[in-house]
C-alpha cells in the first residue's frame, strides 16, 4: 500500500487537518530528499525516505491539540506511539518504527536506529505544525530540543554534522 492510500484511509475529508499534514509531511520529504541527494556516500534508501517522512506523522488526528487541528483524546506525545500501530496492522513494520521513533530526538527505548530513521527524524525538526510557513535553522531546531534535555540536542547536533 502506497503512502497516500494510507493517507487517503486515515485523513479521508479534505479539510483543515489532512492538508496540514500533507503540507508538514512534504516539509520534511523534501529535507530528506535533499539530504540524500547530497551524501551518496549514505546510500540511503530514497524511497523509503520519502514513504517514512509522509507517514510519521499520522497517528496525530487521535491526539489532543486543537492548535493543528487535532481534536482526539491522547496526549500528543503518543502521536508516534499511534502511528507506529496503525502502520503494523497495515503490515508496514519499518515505517511503523519511523513513527515511533521520531519524536524528539527519539524517546527512550524508541530512538531512531537506522540511517533513514534518523534523516527522518532530523529533517522533521526544521519544520512545525503549529508554524508551517516557518523552517527552522540547525540553531533554532537545536533549541527547540531542550525541552527534552540536552543529550537529545547533542545527537540532534551530531545529526547536523554528518547530514548538512
Amino acid at each position: 500500500m502506497r503512502y497516500e492510500e494510507i493517507i487517503d484511509k486515515y485523513y479521508p475529508d479534505d479539510d483543515d487537518l489532512r492538508r496540514l499534514l500533507i503540507h508538514h509531511s512534504r516539509q520534511v520529504a523534501q529535507r530528506c530528499q535533499l539530504i540524500a541527494a547530497g551524501h551518496p556516500e549514505l546510500n540511503l534508501d530514497t524511497e523509503f525516505l520519502e514513504e517514512g517522512a509522509m507517514l510519521h506523522d499520522i497517528g496525530i488526528r487521535w491526539c489532543d491539540a486543537p492548535g493543528i487541528y487535532c481534536h482526539g483524546t491522547e496526549p500528543y506525545i503518543r502521536h508516534g506511539a499511534i502511528g507506529g500501530e496503525l502502520l503494523r496492522k497495515e503490515g508496514l513494520e519499518r515505517l511503523a518504527r519511523v513513527c515511533e521513533r521520531h519524536t524528539g530526538t527519539g524517546l527512550p527505548g524508541f530512538e531512531p536506529q537506522t540511517l533513514e530513521e534518523q534523516v527522518v527524524c532530523y529533517a522533521d525538526k526544521f519544520y512545525s505544525k503549529s508554524h508551517p510557513e516557518r523552517e527552522r535553522t540547525v540553531e533554532q531546531a537545536a533549541q527547540s530540543l531542550e525541552k527534552f534535555g540536552h543529550e537529545g540536542v547533542e545527537k540532534f547536533l551530531r545529526w547536523a554534522a554528518m547530514f548538512e
